[in-house]
């Protein structure tokens, strides 16, 4: 296990002394602290971007759901993932606009402004805690979970979660959102290197992909339809997704706050340009892995086949090493989605909690102070529940995307229609929150959403209630 060792370590220092940069270009104002001075560039902010949306799911949940699905599961995903350049365009370069003119640094503060509202400030700031807090607690779980298989069982699951957790603390906490951004580039360069060539050295043993995938439909034909295996991506399903994705990304707050650290449009253009070009290339890699399993390992169930990528590295294909390296992929996914994460969630709760409820004076100093606080305090919340995770954690983190999907029509119309009330905007987000919720606990039937996925019909009546509640609030004033 020297090789393990040897490679977590060099690894470990290679981003420690990136960190580095980020922590000697810092200032202690909430602007720099918590957007890097809205000064990333179109390399930074590009990696930042994609290492900040791709978590260690994309490593093994794609390869899992390609074992499962099969090849219509990439087509979903990249196209998808297509889509969603365009909203981060269209949200983007007018969340980039208002909030550099007006200096606002989180989401909830530049929606509540807008709309002059406090309590729609809370109401939006509140939905993004809901469905990102379970996620800071299920990501050390898959990062003390990987570690734990890559040193062979030697660094115990909890005490892996520990130090990786704690690791990313310390370069958030000494650098901001310089040392994520940074760190942010290395990481995307791993996990790009690592899937890229974990796919090309299974395929080569397979005698190349062409071989590699003539071989799998012998076994498994349905992995390779345009429906997938047992038909789940019927045309609705497919649009569900689409309209899934382009809604909810922008509104995870760790996305959103993208758009406010890029030094002009020109860098979030580029990105959203490059985005899915690159996903589409890196997406078909763990989805092809995933394929190919059953020619090694057939018949896995849910559990087994989320575990098939590691089991395919710890096959024969691979020296350790190597193995070790490719694994160090999905540890650099975990660690690009969690420092984000933690960095965003607790600006948020500075800027829009502290110092709106609590102490509307802080000065800046405090601010950043609470802040690399409040970083700790999360991570912490994070391990307490990844030592013993409810069943409830895992049921919100499936949920998080409508969930949070349900905060775009708000986002819409208070940038583009003038008409906009904070009164129709709560009222959106309320009643469909609770007509998701209701759904979910089966007190709404699933067949009114008419084989749609529930975020279809729910956005839909979202926009209405702003526009009906918006409407009859001019008419009465």
């Amino acid at each position: 296990m020297i090789a393990a060792f040897t490679v977590i370590g060099i690894y470990v220092l290679g981003t420690f002394l990136i960190s580095i940069y980020g922590h000697r270009a810092a200032q202690d104002t909430p602007q720099d602290y918590f957007l890097a001075g809205r000064s990333v560039g179109v390399t930074a902010m590009f990696f930042t971007l994609i290492a900040t949306n791709f978590s260690a799911f994309f490593f093994l949940g794609f390869a899992g759901a390609g074992y499962r699905i099969g090849y219509s599961y990439y087509a979903m995903m990249s196209f998808s993932t297509a889509v969603v350049a365009f909203s981060f365009y269209f949200i983007g370069h007018k969340t980039w606009k208002i909030s550099s003119e007006n200096n606002f640094i989180t989401p909830p503060e530049m929606i509540g402004e807008l709309l002059h509202s406090k309590w729609l400030r809370f109401v939006f700031l509140s939905v993004m805690i809901v469905f990102t807090l379970p996620y800071i607690a299920i990501q050390p779980i898959g990062a003390g979970k990987i570690l734990y298989t890559i040193s062979g069982g030697q660094i115990p699951y909890f005490l892996g979660a520990v130090l990786l957790t704690f690791f990313i603390v310390f370069y958030v906490f000494w650098g901001g959102m310089r040392s994520v951004a940074w760190t942010d580039v290395f990481q995307g360069v791993v996990m790009f290197a690592c899937i890229v060539t974990a796919m090309l050295v299974i395929a080569h043993q397979f005698g190349g992909i062409a071989e590699a995938n003539r071989k799998a439909y012998e076994l498994q034909p349905e992995l390779f339809s345009r429906a997938g295996k047992g038909g789940y991506f019927t045309p609705k399903i497919w649009f569900s997704f689409s309209l899934l994705f382009l809604l909810s990304v922008p509104m995870f707050p760790q996305m959103f706050m993208r758009f406010f650290i890029c030094r002009s449009p020109k860098s979030l253009k580029a990105s959203a340009t490059l985005y899915p070009i690159v996903t589409a290339i890196l997406f078909i890699c763990p989805v092809a892995i995933g394929v190919w399993g059953h020619m090694d390992f057939p018949g896995l169930d849910k559990q087994g086949s989320d575990n098939i990528l590691p089991q395919m590295l710890n096959s024969s294909y691979f020296p350790s090493w190597l193995a070790i390296t490719i694994l160090l992929g999905a540890v650099a996914a975990f660690m690009s989605t969690l420092d984000s994460q933690l960095l965003a969630l607790s600006s948020m709760i500075t800027r829009d909690i502290y110092l709106v409820f609590i102490k509307p004076d802080a000065s800046m100093k405090e601010q950043v102070f609470l802040g690399k606080i409040l970083v700790v305090v999360l991570a912490v919340f994070g391990l307490a529940i990844a030592y013993n995770p409810p069943g409830t954690i895992f049921a919100i983190v499936k949920q998080a995307f409508t969930g949070l999907a349900m905060l775009f029509p708000t986002v819409v119309c208070a940038f583009y229609w003038k008409k906009t009330t904070a009164a129709a905007c709560i009222a959106s987000i309320l009643c469909s929150e609770g007509l998701f919720v209701m759904y979910l606990f089966g007190f709404i039937p699933k067949s009114y959403a008419y084989g749609f996925l529930p975020v279809v019909p729910l956005t839909v009546i979202g926009f209405v209630i702003i526009m009906m509640v918006s409407l009859l609030q001019k008419r009465t004033v």
